[in-house]
């Protein structure tokens, strides 16, 4: 008999599930950092997977080994500074006439809408190390961001 005409079975052309993808990296926190990926942690670990449907308790599993391997893998940085661009710090800057202000954080702890960004986004990286008054270049233009302001931040 022709291939074309085998059947095992439905879960035989289903798409694999594959565990969520780690950020490439060390895997840097701040201490409002850690404290979010062990109350994730934890709230994870309580839940009783074996009330759920066997999909759903795949995919909390799934979730659940993501922040495990979070949390163990968490590097707690050092407060900044405020010298020169780093980790955990606030930056203000100018682009394009127009100031805005991030604190750079850890990959999980990244909100680009509340503000937190990624130390491994292009522009975190292009920020490090300069201090108030420098330019930088960024997105191919040559001193495209000036530093405004920089300052430590103790969230908790």
């Amino acid at each position: 008999m022709s291939v074309a005409f085998r059947r095992e079975g439905d879960d035989e052309h289903m798409e694999p599930k594959f565990e969520l993808p780690l950020p490439p990296g060390p895997n840097w926190v701040t201490a409002r950092g850690l404290r979010l990926t062990q109350e994730m942690a934890a709230t994870l670990e309580a839940v009783d997977t074996d009330a759920m449907e066997e999909e759903a308790a795949k995919k909390h599993k799934r979730l659940l080994r993501y922040w495990r391997t979070r949390r163990a893998t968490a590097q707690l940085q050092p407060v900044a500074d405020g010298e020169a661009v780093c980790f955990g710090c606030r930056v203000t800057y100018r682009l394009n006439g127009r100031d805005k202000s991030v604190i750079i954080v850890g990959d999980d702890e990244a909100d680009p809408a509340d503000g937190r960004i990624s130390f491994s986004s292009p522009l975190a990286r292009a920020m490090m190390d300069a201090g108030v008054g420098e330019t930088v270049d960024f997105a191919g233009k040559a001193d495209a961001i000036e530093i405004v302001a920089i300052a430590v931040v103790t969230e908790t």
